[in-house]
């Protein structure tokens, strides 16, 4: 007696399943070092973020995890990088997300859609941007600032061109009636010291990057962009409550693999990531830093993709900010 062809396909899929390189690749994973790939320069959030966590991730998985610094491009280069990797579990991107979801507005001719070519794995932490001033500055809150503005010419330091952190100092402007002019340069770390010795006056970057040189005295915080008050500097106000209602910005650090990676692989990095992140030493860690720990689903982080990339269009469409 013979089996219908149909009935033949039917019991052979199981198998074939079985037999793709999809499913054995999850089932051996992993078997070589891992790569995170940071698309910004040593010393920033996702740098700080990625090297707090390659040793838990390399001792859970049993494989080494290097950090590969892949700057450029406000993120694009390594992003893009990671966007055509195989779809393994080999090559993760960990990055600031919201930034990630700008660039598809600000960027006429991009080499990978980070919608299409990547899947979210999970959030990280998420750190509010802080408003900062060099000392010689002569004010000490928002509205100081803005009427120093319009009377003394101000450089203020763009951590990238069309990064979150260049897109909030845009829309405080533009609310507050501030008046700069933008010095754009290749990350936060050179904004930052650039900053700090004076060259340019005024930053908006990122709390978990920014906050040490609070703490020297060596820039000076006016504002915090969060809508309440961070307990780390509970003194200091936040921006909504200088007169920006429901002013909220920050960067957003989570992990992205090639679309394509087997859902088996992005469970168990979602899994290990959110565990070494909330252990009491990492939190306490980058809490004391003014990093919070937000972690989220695959699904969820998506979903926060999605929404940040609908927001953020509408501030590059009303700043008219477009690059080759």
């Amino acid at each position: 007696m013979t089996l219908s062809r149909r009935r033949l396909l039917a019991a052979a899929a199981p198998a074939a399943l079985l037999a793709s390189p999809a499913w054995v690749g999850a089932q051996t994973w992993p078997a070589r070092p891992i790569r995170i790939v940071v698309p910004y320069p040593p010393g920033g959030s996702s740098d700080i973020i990625a090297r707090a966590l390659s040793q838990p991730l390399s001792e859970a998985l049993g494989q080494p995890v290097v950090i590969d610094n892949k700057p450029g491009a406000n993120g694009n280069l390594g992003a893009d990088l990671v966007a055509h990797s195989a779809p393994d579990g080999y090559t993760l991107l960990l990055c600031d997300v919201g930034a990630l979801a700008i660039s598809p507005s600000v960027y006429t001719r991009l080499g990978f859609d980070p919608s299409k070519d990547l899947r979210g794995v999970t959030m990280l932490a998420y750190s509010p941007h802080l408003l900062v001033v060099h000392p010689s500055v002569p004010v000490n809150n928002l509205a100081e600032l803005v009427a120093y503005s319009k009377k003394t010419d101000l450089n203020f330091a763009v951590t990238a061109t069309g990064s979150a952190a260049h897109l909030a100092g845009v829309a405080v402007q533009r609310a507050s009636g501030a008046r700069w002019e933008y010095v754009p340069y290749k990350g936060g770390v050179q904004a930052v010291s650039d900053t700090v010795a004076g060259q340019t006056q005024v930053l908006m970057n990122g709390m978990l990057a920014t906050y040490p040189q609070v703490q020297t005295g060596k820039l000076k915080l006016l504002g915090v962009s969060k809508a309440t008050r961070m307990p780390l500097v509970g003194q200091v106000p936040t921006l909504a409550e200088q007169g920006l209602s429901g002013f909220e910005s920050g960067t957003w650090q989570g992990v992205r693999v090639a679309r394509g990676t087997p859902d088996a692989i992005v469970n168990r990095l979602n899994q290990e990531l959110i565990r070494i992140i909330r252990s009491p030493d990492i939190r306490s860690r980058l809490a004391g830093q003014g990093a919070e720990v937000v972690t989220l689903a695959p699904a969820e982080e998506e979903q926060f993709f999605n929404n940040e990339r609908k927001r953020w269009a509408q501030v590059v469409q009303a700043a008219r900010i477009r690059l080759d």
